[in-house]
């Protein structure tokens, strides 16, 4: 009789980077069967994640939510026990700080482009608005592959709806230029149906027709539309603590303070030189930014190194204050406001987080927390003044736009060098070099904010792709063994 034959251990896998994106493989990598070691050059996880205290009141010191219309993040934050702690904004709608006022962010609109001239009255000049009528009898726009959404948006409407509306709605989700950024990689839906429509307008209410029919059909089915957008009692930053804790319950290693300095492909597998030792894997997704990315890879993917070479990033800081309820008068309602460059403001986006997180004003309803974001690509002047001088720079903005003029009780800045990565023209076909010659090498795989969006959803989708192709990869090996 033959001896019973012993199960094959289960594949090893690698993830290198502790942001949401390499966290979120580690979880998908341990429930498809991997055994898995995530390593953080970092001491802390979590990436652009992150919370902490300002006078003692606990704030997002990063991203404060997310997408909840895409289904990944949020479907990751139930997974990690977060379900019950997601909520909605207390205020939705948002408004732009512009021509002297705080005035209502435009409706229907597609990331800044109106469906109809009338809809941007006020913050568009009369002028302005004449020019977006020419849009009307101007012949269609050939888009070629790709085009800058800036580019494309003035040559039918007006600079001026892009200085005003599309510029400040892009520098919120990017911190970049309109004039660079990717009409297919920013606004895919708006591309599509642009290059479908003999004019931009009417490509914008082909989208919006679009979103109101899959809504009815959501209606009709019985299901609840969800919000746009819910954040996390307690912080945005809590999320990857809890998908942290996740890996590790699950039996997955998570280490941070571990550095890697190269990857090599050896008979075996892969083997990973960290800073302290030696790892080995049957598989490895790369979550870095796209420098450190390049770094790692260039010895075994040297075309995807030159690719990733060329990502350019913003970077950004965060002023977080913290103010005595009782000292402001006649604060604005709403979540918040955005701030065109052509205004000539240090800020570029304030957030009234007292107004927009119930959990917040909860938590010391006696305080009352603000902050604003500084800096785009290409415009680092405000960014590198020191902290001090940033924050003065900062608040004098806010008192001008809302009236406060009171001292904070507490304030602080939180820095991102490399805050978020660039999608200029051509976006899609970099990224999509960048696989392939990733993918010409077994089991291995990268992801992150890099490649196909900037928010947390998208994150996470990177993610689940990156774990798709190595789980294919070791799966077709172990097959032809």
């Amino acid at each position: 009789m033959s001896a019973p034959r012993a199960e094959a251990a289960p594949p090893h896998a690698l993830v290198v980077g502790g942001g949401i994106a390499g966290l979120a493989a580690a979880h998908e990598l341990l429930g498809r069967g991997f055994t898995v070691t995530l390593v953080e050059a970092g001491d802390r996880l979590g990436g652009k994640l992150r919370r902490g205290k300002v006078a003692g009141v606990t704030v997002d010191l990063g991203a404060e939510a997310m997408l909840a219309r895409r289904p990944e993040a949020v479907r990751l934050a139930r997974e990690v026990g977060l379900g019950e702690a997601l909520r909605p904004p207390n205020v939705a709608g948002g408004a732009i700080w512009t021509r002297g006022e705080i005035r209502p962010m435009p409706q229907g609109h597609v990331m800044g482009v109106p469906g109809t001239a009338e809809s941007v009255r006020g913050v568009v000049s009369p002028e302005g608005l004449a020019r977006i009528a020419e849009d009307a009898v101007m012949p269609p726009s050939d888009l070629g592959e790709d085009v800058a959404v800036g580019e494309y948006v003035a040559s039918r409407l007006g600079r001026e709806v892009v200085d005003r509306l599309v510029e400040p709605l892009l520098g919120g989700v990017y911190a970049g230029d309109a004039y660079r950024i990717s009409l297919r990689a920013a606004v895919p839906q708006l591309y599509t149906a642009a290059t479908e429509e003999r004019t931009l307008m009417g490509a914008v209410r082909s989208v919006q027709s679009a979103t109101r029919a899959a809504a009815l059909a959501r209606e009709a089915a019985g299901e609840v539309a969800p919000p746009v957008f819910l954040g996390i009692e307690g912080g945005v930053g809590r999320l990857p603590e809890a998908v942290a804790s996740a890996v590790r319950a699950a039996g997955g290693t998570v280490l941070t303070g571990v550095g890697a300095r190269a990857l090599r492909r050896t008979g075996e597998g892969w083997e990973l030189e960290c800073t302290d030792t030696v790892r080995r894997a049957d598989a490895v997704v790369v979550a870095l930014p796209a420098g450190p990315a390049a770094r790692l890879l260039r010895a075994e993917v040297p075309r995807a190194a030159v690719e990733l070479d060329s990502v350019e990033y913003a970077a950004t800081a965060l002023c977080s204050y913290v103010f005595r309820r009782r000292d402001l008068a006649g604060l604005p309602g709403g979540s918040g406001f955005l701030v065109p460059p052509v205004d000539g403001r240090t800020i570029k986006a304030a957030t009234l987080v007292g107004n927009k997180w119930d959990w917040v004003s909860a938590s010391d309803p006696e305080l009352f927390a603000v902050r604003t974001s500084v800096g785009r690509h290409g415009e680092r002047g405000a960014y590198e003044r020191d902290d001090e001088e940033l924050l003065r720079l900062s608040l004098d903005d806010l008192r001008e736009a809302t009236g406060i003029d009171a001292r904070p009780v507490g304030q602080r800045v939180t820095r991102w060098e490399q805050g978020l990565p660039q999608y200029p023209v051509g976006q899609l076909a970099r990224v999509a070099r960048i696989r392939a010659a990733v993918a010409a090498r077994p089991a291995l795989a990268v992801c992150g904010a890099a490649y196909d969006g900037v928010g947390i959803p998208a994150c996470v989708a990177s993610a689940s792709r990156a774990v798709d192709e190595v789980v294919t990869s070791v799966g077709a090996r172990t097959h032809l063994v």
